[in-house]
């Protein structure tokens, strides 16, 4: 009877009641790949204590003085010797050709260091390998080139000038036909080795070009009169680029413009720029499908823009494909458009898994959010770019020129699965336009005062601004 009752008892006894609680799970956050992406990159660049100074070797900062030559020499030595790194002092030193890296060394420019290039084109001759607007070809060298090499660093508080305004930006106005002429041979895939520009032609050169290096640190410096895109790695793996100013105004001065590069940091950075600040690329149409490398796992972070035409920008050279991009705690005082992902029917491959969070910006003339899939091309085909996958949250803005958000797919191609959350745009003419979308989500989006609601309504599509 005694153990009847003693088992009777133990089986009413709840068996949650001796069980200890767990703790919910909690969901992983897409930020911790944002977090796993910068950890892998901090320990980035370590040089051997070794330290070379440019004037040992002839250079003089007179601003008169040809250049080129010394760090030709002082280049190659650091790098035959395993490393180290190169002191510029204090002066101007007049560039009469690029400066081209090798492996293990750091270039650090010491305040009051101004490094000056020529603006004879026939100083950065022979060609070289480079991509232009996307497309792969021989042209002039860039101002500071790096070609396959690894663990190299551009550092300091001095100032890189490339007197761009002085010569090659104005080639803006005359290199239509030449331009045309190498998009039809990427779309042709004409082998590269027949694509020589560079001496007789007018495609302008880039400023500084990485390309396909490994362990890549740009820190501190400021880079001013760019002769076209400003910061440009190429094919790179594992690219810091922290605390540089950018002072450029030219047409096609965008800041920095990773193309198909992976793990990419890019923070603490002030872009004053006539074009984008930043714009992520992975080549143009047919030849980018040929080379097949995307641009991945990009963290842009405590950056601000102050530019002429967008302030982040994926695109629209994109057709390697763009994803795992994470930009946060970024100032806008002013811009064209803020957050803007463009693609067009020309470039296929995919923009995805973007997540953007904490954006201030004051006036933006067109959109302060705006996807486009239909920006310019050369319509020579119909090959929809899939959108999918955004988070943007947490960010604001005060005048948004001609509308708020902007979301415009194609019919039977929507853009997919977006999510605005807590976004205030406290004025605009036209809250939103949505045509072509699947599972688009506001939540707690405010704009002129009024909340949108959570599943928004197709709306009319106004033409907006092409930039």
């Amino acid at each position: 009877m005694k153990l009847k009752l003693f088992l009777l008892a133990f089986t009413a006894f709840p068996l949650w009641a001796a069980t200890p609680k767990l703790k919910p799970a909690v969901a992983p956050s897409p930020w911790d790949k944002a977090a796993e992406i910068v950890t892998k990159l901090d320990p980035v660049n370590s040089f051997p204590d070794v330290t070379y100074t440019i004037t040992d070797f002839g250079a003089v900062g007179d601003n008169k003085t040809p250049c080129k030559e010394a760090f030709d020499k002082v280049i190659t030595k650091c790098s035959n010797n395993g490393g180290g790194t190169i002191q510029v002092p204090a002066g101007e030193y007049y560039l009469n050709g690029p400066i081209v890296f090798k492996s293990n060394v750091c270039i650090n420019l010491q305040k009051g260091a101004t490094l000056n290039f020529s603006t004879d084109e026939r100083d950065y001759l022979p060609a070289v390998l480079t991509r232009w607007e996307g497309t792969e070809l021989y042209n002039y060298s860039p101002f500071i080139y790096a070609y396959h090499v690894n663990n190299i660093a551009l550092t300091g508080e001095g100032t890189v000038n490339g007197n761009g305004s002085k010569k090659f930006a104005p080639w803006n106005n005359i290199q239509k036909t030449e331009q045309e002429m190498l998009r039809k041979m990427g779309r042709e895939l004409i082998p590269v080795w027949r694509r020589v520009f560079g001496e007789g032609y007018h495609l302008r050169p880039g400023f500084l070009e990485l390309y396909g290096c490994t362990r890549v640190r740009i820190e501190g410096i400021t880079l001013e009169d760019s002769p076209f895109w400003t910061v440009h790695p190429i094919f790179c793996t594992n690219v810091i680029v922290r605390g540089i100013t950018v002072k450029s105004y030219n047409y096609n001065n965008d800041g920095c413009d990773p193309e198909s590069c992976t793990n990419v940091l890019i923070e603490n950075c002030d872009f004053n720029t006539g074009d984008d600040g930043i714009a992520i690329k992975s080549g143009r149409d047919n030849d980018a499908w040929r080379i097949g490398r995307p641009t991945e796992n990009v963290v842009i972070r405590n950056c601000v823009f102050h530019s002429k035409i967008n302030g982040f920008c994926i695109g629209s050279e994109m057709a390697g494909g763009v994803r795992n991009v994470f930009v946060e705690n970024i100032q806008l005082p002013k811009s064209s458009n803020a957050i803007y992902f463009k693609s067009n029917l020309d470039r296929g491959a995919y923009i995805e898994n973007v997540y953007v969070r904490n954006v201030n910006a004051d006036t933006v003339r067109t959109a302060f959010i705006r996807f486009e899939p239909d920006y310019k091309g050369e319509h020579s085909s119909f090959n929809p770019t899939l959108f999918r996958n955004f988070l943007i949250e947490n960010v604001s803005c005060k005048l948004s020129g001609e509308t708020g958000i902007y979301l415009n797919g194609f019919e039977g191609y929507p853009l997919k699965d977006i999510t605005l959350r807590n976004v205030t745009i406290e004025s605009t003419p036209v809250p939103y336009c949505l045509q072509n979308c699947e599972n688009v989500t506001f939540d707690n989006v405010m704009v002129n005062g009024k909340q949108l609601d959570k599943n928004p309504t197709p709306s009319e599509i106004i033409k907006l601004k092409i930039l």
